[in-house]
């Protein structure tokens, strides 16, 4: 394998594995508000589960995010409602 294709590969291999390895470190938080119509993370007060949110930025419905990202985003709550 070229040097250039392994390159490739262990950057593509990191880029799956540091969203997953940062959410099991505790280094994510809920962010209410900014989800899109049917995006949310899960269930809501009016939603049976994840993906069933019925409007953009519904208020109950959340996403997770990076620590620190949600009070940059227009709308971005984090506490429901």
């Amino acid at each position: 394998m070229k040097p250039t294709r392994i390159a490739i590969a262990s950057a593509l291999a990191a880029a799956l594995v540091l969203p997953a390895a940062a959410q099991a470190q505790g280094n994510m938080e809920k962010c209410y508000g900014v989800a899109k119509a049917g995006k949310n993370d899960c269930q809501t007060a009016s939603s049976s589960c994840a993906g069933t949110s019925k409007k953009d930025a519904q208020a109950d419905a959340w996403i997770s995010v990076p620590k620190g990202t949600c009070d940059k985003l227009i709308g971005g709550k984090l506490s429901a409602g």
